[in-house]
């Protein structure tokens, strides 16, 4: 009977413990997560981090507040990430130029694959090639027969040594054998402003925000830089139709958390993004941005990045392209 007793006693005794360990470890998440940007406010990153915060928001049922930490090239942003406790509630919310920051800048602090958790893919959107009507060019082989008449006559805008829209045009250059000009510019608005007023003549960029100028006739667009047709602009050529599948390039957009986030936090999150990305509200707000979902496990964060990482590192050190 005692034995009974003790055995009752001891199950009991486990329980108890096994409850009570549950009870002290809260449900993820019980308070609300910080989504950094690591740049300025109104741009695709920002905006498109904005549409995945406001769907986690009702699928975690917690605020995902979005914080711009813009400068030094997204830098001080990621940095703030990899130094932040990894219990998932900071996050770094992470554009296609993260793949490269280490080949622009190799003393950096942290390593954009080594030191970070993997957590999703949310989108993927192609570039616009566009030109000022100066320049004359309605098509593609138009711009490239003036560029090679002019070596050196037209120059091309960028937000930044090593951006997106810095590669995409170096890449053209080798692939189509033209002299064009890179520009650097600090920020947008003034890259934008020096488009529309023909003192820079060509540059790509994102197809949601240059498609209002492309409308009005301010700029024109000649092509799309994915591997197909943009339902924005579907009358447009991909570069690829012209023989110029080289100088083909996507933006991407990826969540990542500190090293050491658990593993049942990365798929808790990784589970409400997809969930996110698949409703049909959130793909028709993508969409209207020239964005498409992505939607994926946290290892085709890693392929991702070192993909790209590889492909835009070799264009780099090729064309020795340093950081202002």
């Amino acid at each position: 009977m005692n034995m009974l007793k003790l055995a009752w006693a001891l199950a009991c005794g486990v329980v108890a413990l096994a409850t009570s360990s549950m009870a002290q470890t809260p449900t993820f998440p019980d308070r609300a997560i910080r989504l950094v940007v690591a740049f300025p406010p109104g741009g695709a990153t920002d905006v498109i981090a904005r549409v995945l915060a406001q769907g986690l928001t009702t699928e975690l049922g917690q605020t995902v507040l979005v914080e711009n930490k813009g400068g030094a090239s997204g830098m001080i942003g990621s940095e703030l990430v990899v130094k932040a406790p990894p219990d998932g509630y900071t996050l770094l919310f992470a554009p296609s130029s993260h793949a490269t920051l280490k080949e622009l800048y190799p003393d950096m602090s942290f390593d954009p694959l080594r030191d970070f958790t993997p957590i999703a893919t949310v989108a993927r959107t192609p570039y616009i090639f566009v030109v000022h009507p100066s320049v004359g060019a309605k098509t593609v082989p138009e711009f490239l027969a003036i560029a090679r008449a002019k070596p050196g006559f037209i120059a091309y805008a960028s937000t930044g040594m090593g951006t997106a829209q810095h590669l995409a045009g170096e890449v053209l250059r080798r692939t189509a054998n033209v002299e064009i000009l890179h520009v650097p510019y600090r920020g947008s608005g003034a890259v934008r402003a020096d488009l529309l007023a023909g003192r820079i003549q060509t540059m790509f960029d994102n197809v949601a925000v240059m498609l209002p100028y492309v409308q009005r006739g301010e700029v024109r667009g000649l092509a799309v830089t994915g591997p197909k047709r943009s339902a924005l602009v579907p009358d447009l050529p991909t570069l690829r139709e012209f023989d110029l599948a080289a100088a083909e390039i996507e933006g991407w957009f990826i969540v990542l958390g500190p090293v050491g986030v658990p593993d049942i936090i990365v798929q808790r999150l990784n589970t409400a993004i997809n969930k996110v990305l698949a409703a049909p509200a959130t793909a028709e707000r993508l969409a209207a941005l020239g964005a498409e979902p992505l939607v994926g496990p946290p290892q085709d964060v890693t392929t991702l990045v070192a993909n790209d990482r590889e492909r835009w590192g070799k264009v780099i050190r090729e064309g020795n392209i340093k950081p202002e």
